[in-house]
């Protein structure tokens, strides 16, 4: 029974990923709409809406560790049930406010319990062997990129009825996740794995510090840093931007997000583990990240909305680099530090998208004036091609340092 139960285990957890993603890309197409109300300008628009995302973000980077910890400590099953209900809260709070000070009030609330990824991670690590980790990541992704299938698609629709309502139903998700959890969901982590809760390594700093100091990590941390900071610029501009190049609405930008989705999810729980047995993770980095920086300029010159339509499906070896990297991360890592350490990876993720806000929203404010076809509103790509390449580059230095080391499969 406790077999049956174990393996069962993975597919709950992807189930239970699903729902949650779902809830947050159903906000994506009308989040900054809704800060479009109470703002008065473009340019007020752009940077409320990154003061959302700074908010969001940063909640993430102080709780990740924690939770992370946490978890190590009570298992994964209760954090991951009590974050889930407290995000049904703030979904169901967001439309009932009256101003942009609440509405940044409802991220605050929301991003300490997003950080639940962390633990959602180290469920899989915790279930998997080690030689299987990146595939089971990898499922996690294609888990959170169905998610953002279909949440971001319903999101545009019901948007285009009222703006309010993907609110509503995103709560709703978030409520029958949470009674799916309480249900079926079996924990992960035995009694006799668990650790006490040591709160001076559970702080962001200190748990980002340990994570430098994992054997065969090194740069990857940096490349880790620079890819989600790219891809954040990117999440930060991408519906405001396609709405002032493109004029695309709520409905426009949810399907683009839709197909975004369906990539991440045809990439990483179908194309990833050919790739893993056939390329390795190393040579797959290296890969990605050179797809991503190609992809992330084009985006930028783009005329024409259904380009980047195009550049979304030439761009899947972009969207493998992160279970990779993921891997390569939990290898070094002992099994009764999983949580810690996925903390950690969600809690460096979470500090770019503090800073991810403070240079895209800037950037997109300060070209929201120009012409639509002028080649400079697309600056804030710009930047994350850069980051992408920088990444990049890293990523080959440390690979070259430990070339004596056969690469993970």
């Amino acid at each position: 029974m406790a077999m049956r139960r174990r393996s069962a285990a993975l597919p709950f957890i992807l189930v239970t990923v699903l729902l949650d993603v779902m809830g947050i890309g159903l906000l994506l197409p009308v989040l900054p709409a809704i800060v479009g109300q109470f703002a008065e300008s473009r340019e007020a628009q752009s940077y409320w809406y990154g003061a959302m995302l700074l908010a969001f973000g940063g909640m993430q980077f102080l709780c990740a560790p924690l939770l992370g910890a946490l978890s190590d400590h009570f298992g994964r099953r209760p954090v991951l049930l009590v974050s889930i209900t407290g995000m049904g809260i703030m979904f169901a709070a967001t439309p009932l406010v009256g101003s942009l000070a609440a509405l940044v009030a409802t991220r605050v609330f929301g991003g300490a319990l997003a950080a639940n990824f962390s633990v959602a991670n180290a469920y899989v690590a915790d279930i998997s062997s080690p030689e299987r980790r990146a595939r089971g990541f990898g499922m996690i992704g294609a888990a959170f990129g169905i998610g953002f299938v279909l949440g971001p698609m319903l999101g545009g629709l019901l948007g285009h009825i009222d703006i309010r309502l993907p609110f509503f139903v995103a709560a709703g998700l978030s409520f029958v996740n949470f009674a799916y959890g309480l249900l079926v969901l079996p924990e992960s982590l035995p009694a006799q794995r668990r650790k006490r809760i040591d709160l001076s390594r559970a702080n962001p700093l200190a748990a980002l510090n340990g994570l430098t100091k994992l054997a065969g990590v090194g740069l990857l941390v940096a490349v880790f840093a620079l890819l989600n900071l790219a891809q954040f610029i990117l999440h930060s501009v991408w519906v405001l931007y396609t709405g002032f190049r493109f004029g695309w609405g709520p409905r426009e930008a949810g399907l683009s997000l839709f197909v975004v989705g369906l990539a991440v999810a045809l990439a990483q729980g179908g194309l990833l583990g050919t790739l893993l047995k056939h390329v390795g993770e190393r040579k797959l980095v290296l890969a990605g990240l050179a797809s991503a920086a190609v992809a992330y300029a084009a985006y930028g010159l783009a005329t024409a909305g259904w380009m980047m339509y195009a550049i979304i499906a030439a761009n899947l070896l972009g969207f493998t680099v992160g279970p990779a990297l993921h891997a390569i991360v939990s290898k070094a890592a002992s099994p009764s530090e999983q949580g810690l350490a996925m903390g950690a990876l969600s809690s460096l993720a979470s500090l770019v998208a503090i800073i991810a806000p403070l240079a895209g929203a800037p950037l997109l404010a300060a070209v929201s004036h120009l012409p639509a076809d002028d080649w400079r509103m697309g600056a804030p790509f710009f930047l994350s091609a850069l980051l992408a390449f920088a990444a990049l580059a890293l990523a080959a230095l440390h690979f070259s340092r430990h070339r004596r080391q056969a690469p993970a499969r």
